[in-house]
């Protein structure tokens, strides 16, 4: 399996679309074998699905995503990770012992941290529905 994070400065970049970096994990039998870091060469947004299906990747882990890219991964059949901030060594730890704290609908980045909102309330275009924002 591989999985890809979003990544500038050791950290888990928040705008996939505008990302110059994934750091891609190597995991064999629930463990990292190896990881290095990858240059988009200038890819962004809906052309970023495709430096990740060359990369082989089987899941993203990233802060801020829309809906185009989010469209084109699952055309492919990559799985979103959304929402997430942080180390990115530590969001892969986490998403191997399963309990990665994320959002499914995480696509409002232009947020601050502990942004949520009431049932129904939509944040401008990008509908997150019940879900914080990060």
């Amino acid at each position: 399996m591989k999985i890809a994070v979003t990544y500038e400065n050791g950290q888990v970049f928040q705008h996939f679309g505008h990302t110059e970096y994934f750091k891609v994990y190597e995991v064999e039998e629930g463990k990292v074998v190896s990881a290095e870091v990858v240059d988009t060469n200038g890819s962004g947004h809906g052309a970023l699905a495709g430096v990740l299906v060359e990369l082989g990747v089987d899941a993203l882990i990233c802060g801020g995503i829309g809906g185009g890219a989010r469209n084109a991964l699952g055309a492919v059949g990559i799985t979103i990770y959304g929402g997430v901030s942080g180390d990115a060594d530590a969001a892969v730890a986490a998403f191997l012992a399963d309990s990665l704290d994320f959002n499914p609908n995480a696509t409002c980045s232009h947020h601050g941290e502990g942004h949520h909102h009431e049932e129904g309330h939509t944040c401008g275009n990008h509908g997150c529905g019940s879900h914080s924002c990060h």
